[in-house]
């Protein structure tokens, strides 16, 4: 997801610098800056692949502390975890969101994004769908005055390619689409039109059919529902086909229409043709009502450069959008070198943790350790980028083990957590095969404590008793249990962990664990509940 996130932050940056180059150049023709917002498109695009192969720029942003805590439900290793920021010493932490809830977050966004995507896509390709069929249905024009007109345009413009004319039923449509076969679609009433204005209609779409522009805008409109959360795709889509537009007005006003007669012409198509707007998003439309009246002024300024873009001209435009792309695809957010590796060892209600014994351990299985001081505070000096391995460990608290992937700034700040351990204890239960045999006694096992734990103390004890049974049946077993203690010292849940535990044994052993009663747990001075795994061997001898 940083990395999805990433890319897409670069992206706008090539988009915002093509809308500044595109500003800049506004003193320069239409078509100069047509091509400018086209290869800021493009470039965004080639973001993602130059992002993979080119050498990473790295650059060092503020840092943010990173959190790590045990795993809850481990018993000894733990699950890594991050969050913002670190717990105020004496003050109970926050609790950093776990592996579930980040990739929840991640899912929550992906699941937006592709929502949005389906919108804009759907539009766009319910529009293409339209246009095919109103295409389908139109009238192919064999009109002489049409016929000849687009000869005699086609040649001008040095068009090779197979362009239909066709009248259809809307009284609103006049645009271009298509790319092998280009397609001029006319409104009904286009029969009845001068031959000045079927000249000036030709002149305009065989100028969007020999610049390319319908195959441009429909890329630059696929490209607008990839970033459809970003405005600035969306300015660069609408200025892109409004310079579109005025490029073409250019090449008109070249083949020798006056300026004046063209406006006319434009009005009167514009009174027309009323709603030729988003009804018609995956053609061009000639006489769009939001842009008209800035080319009409534009084809009426007789200063303007209309001239088309020279090869040079376009060199320098992509070597331009080249030397801000590549460096901008190239930038990553990492360490610049070897720094510190420091952060502080809180337990689960907010407590500073010295004494705790912390090891680094790199690719190569060299490790480095050092303990927590009296503030918690433990630091690595001089560690390089790359992956290592955390661990941490005090007795009475579960053993932390953490890999590390040291790369941008944030990894070089930790915050870590240990809970609170399990307590352990194994019991052999042992009986002769003869009826009068009593039953073994258990012996409790080692306890692990540490910093500020006071660990609980069995004051009443009940041992096991071997059923009649099962040493009848001459049957012995292991039965594996998980009890939790209280705050009150009692067991208030007693679990068998394993399922091939006979059930007369397993019944013998958690009715006597049941009964045992401790001294409360303390973590700080308060009362918590603590998990303890206990083992119950049945055995029998002769």
């Amino acid at each position: 997801m940083t990395l999805l996130i990433g890319l897409l932050l670069r992206s706008g940056v090539v988009l915002a610098a093509g809308l500044v180059l595109s500003a800049l150049l506004r003193k320069r023709s239409a078509a100069l800056r047509h091509r400018v917002l086209a290869g800021a498109l493009a470039a965004a695009v080639l973001v993602l692949p130059f992002s993979l192969t080119l050498p990473a720029l790295s650059v060092t942003l503020p840092s943010r502390t990173a959190v790590i805590q045990a795993s809850t439900e481990a018993l000894t290793d733990a699950a890594p975890v991050a969050s913002a920021s670190a717990p105020a010493p004496g003050t109970t932490p926050a609790p950093a969101p776990d592996e579930s809830s980040a990739l929840s977050a991640a899912a929550l966004l992906a699941i937006a994004w592709f929502g949005g995507l389906l919108v804009c896509a759907g539009r766009l390709f319910a529009g293409l769908l339209r246009i095919r069929r109103v295409t389908a249905l139109a009238s192919p024009v064999d009109d002489d005055r049409w016929t000849n007109a687009l000869d005699a345009v086609a040649r001008r413009y040095g068009l090779k390619r197979d362009i239909r004319v066709a009248r259809t039923d809307s009284a609103d449509l006049l645009a271009t689409w298509g790319i092998r076969r280009p397609h001029v679609l006319l409104p009904r009433q286009s029969h009845a039109w001068p031959a000045d204005r079927i000249h000036v209609v030709l002149c305009h779409e065989l100028a969007h059919i020999r610049r390319h522009d319908w195959l441009v805008q429909m890329l630059a409109e696929a490209v607008r529902a990839i970033l459809w959360f970003n405005p600035l795709a969306w300015m660069i889509c609408t200025r892109l086909r409004r310079e579109s537009e005025q490029a073409c007005d250019d090449e008109v006003l070249a083949m020798g229409v006056g300026g004046v007669d063209y406006a006319g012409q434009l009005l009167d198509l514009a009174r027309q043709c009323r709603r030729p707007g988003s009804m018609w998003a995956s053609a061009l439309p000639m006489a769009h009502p939001s842009t008209l009246e800035r080319r009409i002024t534009a084809m009426l300024n007789p200063r303007l450069d209309r001239r088309v873009p020279t090869r040079r001209a376009l060199a320098l435009v992509g070597t331009a959008l080249l030397i801000i792309t590549l460096p901008v695809a190239a930038l990553r957010a990492r360490q610049a070198g070897p720094a510190t590796l420091a952060g502080t060892v809180y337990d689960v209600m907010g407590g500073v943790m010295p004494g705790v014994e912390v090891t680094l351990t790199d690719a190569n299985q060299v490790a480095k350790k050092t303990q927590s001081n009296a503030s918690g505070r433990f630091e690595f000096a001089a560690v390089a980028p790359g992956k290592y391995v955390l661990s941490a460990a005090l007795r009475g608290f579960r053993p932390l083990r953490h890999e590390l992937d040291l790369t941008s700034p944030s990894d070089w700040n930790r915050a870590v957590i240990l809970q609170l351990g399990n307590l352990q204890e194994s019991i052999s239960v042992s009986a002769s095969r003869m009826p009068a045999a009593a039953p073994g006694a258990g012996v409790p096992a080692p306890v692990r404590v540490g910093g500020s734990v006071r660990v609980p103390q069995k004051v009443y004890d009940v041992k096991p008793i071997y059923p009649q049974s099962m040493r009848e049946a001459g049957l012995a077993g292991v039965v594996p249990i998980e009890a939790v203690i209280g705050r009150d010292g009692t067991v208030t849940s007693v679990r068998v962990l394993s399922a091939q535990a006979h059930p007369d044994l397993a019944v013998a052993a958690t009715d006597a664990v049941r009964k045992w009663r401790f001294t409360p747990t303390l973590l700080n001075g308060v009362a918590v509940d603590v998990s303890m795994t206990v083992t119950v061997k049945f055995s029998l001898s002769d």
